[in-house]
This record gives structure tokens, sequence and C-alpha cells, in this order.
């Protein structure tokens, strides 16, 4: 399926984005302010990067006590300066930055780029005075990258900006970058730089007191230069935001985002009181966001540059079948091992292809997938062998592996490889390659990038890569999603009335509902439930089994207790009145010394289906996220769940649960029978919906909701949910 252009509301919203940040990106004009003589200081470093690479506009150097800086005539002031001025990089110290700020406002200047620290990440004061100045900028509309921040890089030919104080200047070329921490923007350049992996700007964020990640992606989304964009992120702005701009490029624009997101604490989830609160931590939230938006996470930065080689250098495939080509059966069984690990399959070249193999090769070489050519396979070997492989209509990309012997020169065998894939004219498939050794091997992989196929050192490493470009563009293909019309509708009013009833009850605090209020609200909105009574002795209870059928399960109601069964709170599969009238006597017992309002739930036993957990938590940085999985009382031990950030699209319910790794018994593994899927897939969206009437919902566990085969038989045996505090 081919993509579908952004809508016009995001569109607009990026390029009104975008074009503020004009000023940043292509200044006519910079000015240095605190620009020094000092060898080695920043305000030095930062005239001289402006300097060698070669901007184009002038340099205003501002420093009261120098006439000059570089050989550049100085100003005192930014007033004093003949011309207009786009850039302001400030490199003052704190105490002086609001001058400064105040200074450029009165100028005109329409962009900032402050470097000075000391600002939020140090204290009180530092972030008050932080506060003033995005209060200042934004009365004025002036944009402004930072406080404590290491600058900003466009290599645009037409610009050629460098207002960092790095000492390395990338290479020109597809690949944004956008880091938080400004400590890793030296190495982030410097390994740029060593991997020939050329940059289309770069910028350090810093605090983020105006400038963040989300108006880098409205810029990149509209920057024909910049085809791949990375980021390393330590928190998010707005994530919604981040996701619809996100969309923007992964959807709209073909353009891949690698990401790394630092900070996988559990401990906010360790407060939580349900089974999704406590599953749900911000690390889960963070994935699925990344996931539903197309975003590529990497667990490092290392991986990060990594996944960038390929995804910058070589065309999307067009599936997951890939050949391998090696001269040593060793790194190919890896190369095999480490495909199907990242999810690529084997290709079954075919007959055509392996002719072609076994002409080209001694008797000796094996020609089936991965292709082992032998030691002594040299640059016509290779050459022959990956055209042949290439054209085959069997395989989506290729992986071609050189473990150098001393007979061989790296440097003619990376030749041959670029001579084949060029013979081939497949420029649709990807080639990844992976040369061992160091006999030349340098010379072999300069050659190989220099014709943009990426040289990594381990098979493991190229296989990762590729799987990674063809999980992304099964993602470009894949349809979007909708939001169903739910049949029957929802009660919005009955379940508003009900939840009113409630927070009277418990006050602005908040708190969790009844069983019965839960189970009310769940009917409301369509969600099956197991036939339930409230009742107050063992009478009543024997009274509903008669007339419902056994068997049934009794338990108890009560704010005080979480886990039923940890308490000796739920007894299951009572088949008898005399079964029923003990439970009841003894539950009664067990929590009789439990502080508490308790009360007593008799209820149809569902039978014949899958424990599952349907529920949804609020994360305080991301909104509601929905949560699935096998359900029952070793959830939080299995911990076999899936994720997603509220909204979700039909879609999104079908991969929440195809996306456990126990599906296979809910699709009907050993020649049981399948659930129903769709039923299930609808249950999740009507959750979703719930969460979207009432925002206050803060936690909400269907623990166990029975998956059936026949839609008459799924149902929530039980339901907790709580209504967060008001403010």
């Amino acid at each position: 399926m081919v993509a579908p252009r952004r809508t016009m509301a995001v569109r607009g919203i990026a390029e009104a984005m975008s074009s503020s940040l004009q000023p940043l990106f292509k200044p006519q004009s910079v000015a240095v302010v605190g620009a020094s003589r000092r060898p080695r200081s920043i305000g030095y470093e930062l005239v001289a990067n402006l300097l060698r690479a070669g901007f184009e506009g002038p340099v205003y150097p501002v420093n009261p006590s120098a006439r000059s800086v570089h050989s550049i005539p100085a100003f005192p002031t930014l007033d004093a300066i003949p011309g207009e001025v786009d850039l302001a990089v400030i490199t003052v110290p704190r105490d002086h930055v609001m001058g400064v700020v105040d200074d450029a406002i009165a100028k005109g200047v329409k962009a900032l780029v402050t470097i000075t620290a000391g600002f939020k990440e140090v204290d009180a004061e530092g972030a008050a005075l932080e506060a003033e100045i995005r209060r200042k900028l934004r009365k004025a509309g002036v944009r402004m990258v930072g406080p404590n921040c290491m600058g900003v890089i466009d290599t645009d030919p037409s610009v050629r900006l460098n207002a960092t104080f790095a000492t390395t200047n990338p290479p020109a070329g597809n690949v944004a970058f956008a880091s938080q921490s400004g400590a890793l923007g030296e190495a982030i350049l410097e390994t740029a730089s060593h991997m020939g992996l050329g940059l289309s700007s770069f910028v350090s964020l810093g605090n983020k007191a105006d400038i963040s990640s989300n108006d880098l992606l409205a810029w990149w989304a509209e920057d024909p230069r910049t085809s791949v964009v990375m980021l390393y992120l330590e928190s998010f702005g707005n994530p919604h935001h981040f996701a619809r701009l996100a969309r923007s490029l992964t959807r709209g624009a073909g353009k891949p985002i690698l990401a790394v997101k630092s900070g996988r604490t559990r401990r906010g989830a360790e407060a939580a009181s349900s089974h999704t609160g406590s599953l749900a931590g911000s690390d889960a939230a963070t994935s699925s966001l990344l996931r539903q938006c197309g975003v590529i996470r990497a667990n490092t930065v290392s991986a990060l540059f990594t996944l960038a080689q390929g995804f910058a250098n070589q065309p999307l495939p067009a599936g997951r079948r890939v050949a391998i080509l090696t001269n040593a059966g060793g790194p190919g069984i890896m190369t095999t091992d480490a495909a199907v690990h990242f999810g690529l399959e084997l290709a079954e070249v075919s007959e055509k292809t392996r002719q072609t193999l076994k002409a080209a090769l001694p008797v000796e070489a094996s020609v089936r997938n991965p292709v082992d050519m032998i030691a002594t396979a040299g640059p016509k070997a290779y050459a022959t062998c990956a055209e042949a492989l290439l054209n085959d209509p069997n395989v989506d990309g290729l992986i071609v592996i050189f473990v150098s012997p001393i007979t061989l020169d790296a440097r003619e065998v990376a030749v041959g490889i670029v001579e084949g894939v060029r013979a081939a004219g497949a420029d649709h498939k990807p080639v990844l390659s992976c040369f061992m050794g160091k006999h030349h091997g340098n010379e072999g992989m300069a050659v190989l990038r220099d014709a943009r196929i990426p040289a990594f050192a381990f098979p493991e490493a190229a296989a990762e890569t590729l799987a990674a470009m063809a999980k992304f563009a099964e993602y470009r293909r894949s349809p979007i999603g909708s939001n169903p019309t739910l049949n029957p509708p929802v009660q919005r009013d009955r379940a508003a009335s009900v939840l009113d009833i409630a927070r009277r009850r418990m006050g602005p605090e908040g708190g969790w509902v009844r069983f019965a209020e839960s189970m009310h609200v769940l009917e409301a909105y369509g969600l099956p439930v197991a036939p339930w009574a409230v009742i107050e002795d063992a009478k009543q209870a024997v009274a509903f089994a008669e007339e419902h059928g056994y068997p049934v399960v009794l338990k108890v109601d009560s704010e005080a207790v979480l886990h039923k069964t940890e308490v000796g709170g739920v007894r299951v599969d009572l088949r008898r009145a005399q079964d029923v009238r003990g439970a009841f006597a003894e539950i009664r017992h067990n929590v009789a010394d439990i502080p508490g309002d308790h009360r007593f739930v008799i209820q149809a036993m569902l039978q014949g289906g899958r424990e599952t957990l349907l529920g949804v938590t609020a994360d305080p940085s991301f909104g509601h996220v929905l949560a699935f999985g096998l359900g029952g009382v070793f959830v939080e031990i299995t911990r076999d769940v899936t994720f997603r950030v509220h909204p979700v699209t039909d879609v999104d319910a079908r991969e929440m649960i195809e996306g456990i790794r126990a599906f296979p018994i809910l699709a009907g593994a050993r020649g049981s029978r399948p659930v129903d899927l769709a039923a299930l897939e609808e249950a999740i969206l009507r959750i979703s919906q719930l969460v979207a009437d009432f925002p206050e919902v803060a936690e909400l566990d269907l623990n166990p909701f029975f998956a059936h085969h026949s839609r008459k038989g799924q149902g929530a045996a039980d339901a907790r949910l709580r209504l967060a505090e008001r403010e």
C-alpha cells in the first residue's frame, strides 16, 4: 500500500514551524557575543569554526575589550554592528545572558544559540532566569536553541554554517542529527566523520527552553537535503505533538527516524497499583510511541550510527528475503543466525541463479544460500556472484562478507563487489557488506563506502541494519488504520452518571471505583461482562447460582484489597449450593481483620476461553497507555504484554494482539480453536473510546478478560477502575 500524503493540518503546522527556523539554519549573517582572542576558549573556537567552514555571510565578533578577533573587526555590542544580524550565538557568563537577549531583541535578531550553561540544569535561580528569557523571546517572536548547548551546524554549500565549538567539522550529507546531550556532541561529530556519514545539519538542543526536537522534525520534514533523521533524546516535550510530526516524516515524506531515548527507569511504575500500571513503565510508553509513528529505536548511540549507515546509503528492501555471499563458512553461519534472529528470511535462490554461480565458482563452493565461494574467491568471483544474486527475483537484499586472506587484496575485492552491484543495475535492492581482517581491510572498506555500500566490521551489524530497513519498509507499506464506528454504540451518558456518583463518594482526590460501578461503566461501553450481582449473604449467592447456573465465582469487593487471591478473597468453580455457602463463609473470615468496607460479589463463571489482560494506565508524560497480554495471576511474572499510546486505531489493536509471544495460543496452536480476534480487537477499541471520553480514568484493569472462540463467550470476569485526582 502506498503511504498517504501528510494531511493538510499536519503539513501546515510543519511548514509554519519550519519557516520560523530559517534564520537559525540559513542565516545571512552571524554575530558571536562573547567572542574571544584567547585560544581554546569557547568564544575563540566559535569564531574559528565559522571561518573554517567558510560561512557565506559576514561574521561579527562581539567583545567590548577587543578591536578584532581572528583578524575580523570586533564590535562592543550587538547594537554597534552596522548591518542586520540574523543569528546571534551567545557565550557570555550566565548573569550577562539576559542583557544580551534584550539587546538582541532590540537589534531585531531573528534567532539565538545560547551556549552558556548554568540555568535550569543547575538550580532554581537558573530555572527562573531561563523561564524569563523564554517569555521574552516568545513575546518578541525570536527562536532560540539552548541554553547549555554546543551549537548548530548546517552543511548546505550555500550556507556552510558551523556555529559550534566542536573540533570536528563533519562532511556534508543527507543525515540530520539532534542531540539533547551537549557532552555527546563532539563524539557524535567525530564518529560521523570517521564513518564517512555525511550530515545535512546538527543541533545540540541543550535545555530546550524554546526549540525542541519537535521544531526540528518540522524543519527536516521540509528540508530537501535531509533524508534520514537521528535523535538522541532524554525527554519528550509534547509526546503527542512529537508523534504527529514524526509521522509526517516517516509516513508522509518517507524519511526514517532513528532514535536513542535514554532514561529507562521503572521507578515510576513501581508506585502503580494495578497490573497495567506496574507493567507499563515510562520506557514501555516510549517504545510504544516510537513504534506507532515508525521511529526505529536503538539501544545505544553506537547502534544508532550502525543503522544510519544502511538507511543513509541504500534503498529500502521490498521484503525480508536476504541473500548472503561469503568466502568463509563461519561468518556465513554467523550472518545466517543473526539474520534469522532479527527477523529476516533466507532467500531461496532460483535454479538459474545457482547455475550462474556454479559456472563462476570451484566445485567445492556451495551455491545454496548462504553462498560460500570458499577462500580462493577473488574480485571476479565476487563481481559475478553479487550480480547474479541481485538479479534473482527471489532476493530482496544482499549481505556480502569478505574475510581477508593474505593471498587476496581487500581493495581489489571491494572494487569487484562494486562492479558486480553496478552491473546488476538493481538500485532498488540494498547491499550491505562486512570486511573482516586487517590485510588492506580498511582500504577495501573505504572503496565500498565511497560507492555508498555500508561496510561493517562484523556480520551481525549488517544483518541488524538490513532487518531494521525491512521493518521500516513494511511500516511504510502498512495501512494507517482507522477508528471504526462501534456497533452497538457506546452509552456515554450512562457511564457519566455512574462515574459522577463514584466521584461524589470519593471526593476530588479520586480513588478506586467499586466493582458494581466498574461493571456498569463497562456495560455502557459495550464491553461484555460475566453476569454478576452484589450479595449480602450466602442465601442470595445460592439464589443467583440457581438462576444463572453453575459453576459460579464468589469474591470480595473492597477498596482495601487490590489482589484478591493474595488474601483468600476469591473462590472459583463453585458447582453446588453447599460449595457456595462454604466459600462465602471462608472469604468473609479471610477478610474480617482487614479494615474497610467489604462487599461480596457472585458471578457466573466464564469457561472455555483464554485469560487475557486488557488495561490502560495514565502516564504523566504520554497520557493513556493501553495494554494487552495473557492475563491471570501471573501476568506480572510472565510480562507477555504489548502497549500502545492512546489513541489507538484498529491496526494498533490488531498489532497489540498479534505482538505478544503467546499469540499462537490465541490463534489456535496445536489444533485448538482460535479465539474471535475481531471481537478481542473491538474490546480494545472500546477501552480506547472510554478513556477518550473520560480522561480522568487513571487506571483500568480487566483481568481476566476471557477471549473465546465465540463472541458470546467472551467477557470480563473482573475489573478495577481508578479515577485520578482532580486538579
